[in-house]
C-alpha cells in the first residue's frame, strides 16, 4: 500500500488519453467571441481530460504557447419531448488563455 503524502505520485492512475481525443469541437458563441479579444479561446473537451491535457492538445493542434486554462463542468438541461423529460448529458469546457500575440487562426473570421 503507497502512502498518499510519500511524494511518490505513482500511485494515481494515469488518464491515458490520445492528444488529439481531448479537444472536441471550438464554442462559437457572442460572449466567447468577445474573449477573444483577450487571447482567451473556448472548446469542448472530453470528460476525462486534465487542464495538462488540454493545454497539451491546444499547443499541438494549433502551434501556440498556452498561459492558462480553466475547466468547467456544464451540467444537463431538461428538455421535454411530448409528456417525457429528458435530460441531456452533462459536458466539460475549456477556457484556454493564450500568450500574449498568439492567435487561433480557424476562430479567426467568425
Amino acid at each position: 500500500m503507497r502512502l498518499r503524502n510519500s511524494g511518490d505520485r505513482s500511485w494515481r492512475r494515469e488518464n491515458k488519453m490520445h492528444l488529439y481525443e481531448v479537444l472536441r469541437r471550438p464554442l462559437i458563441t457572442e460572449k466567447n467571441t468577445a474573449l477573444q479579444a483577450q487571447g482567451k479561446y473556448v472548446f469542448e473537451v472530453a470528460d476525462g481530460a486534465s487542464k495538462h491535457q488540454i493545454k497539451q492538445a491546444v499547443e499541438k493542434a494549433f502551434n501556440v504557447k498556452v498561459v492558462a486554462v480553466n475547466v468547467m463542468l456544464v451540467p444537463g438541461r431538461s428538455k421535454r419531448a411530448g409528456r417525457r423529460q429528458i435530460l441531456t448529458p452533462p459536458w466539460k469546457k475549456a477556457v484556454v488563455t493564450l500568450r500574449p500575440g498568439d492567435k487561433i487562426v480557424l476562430f479567426e473570421g467568425v
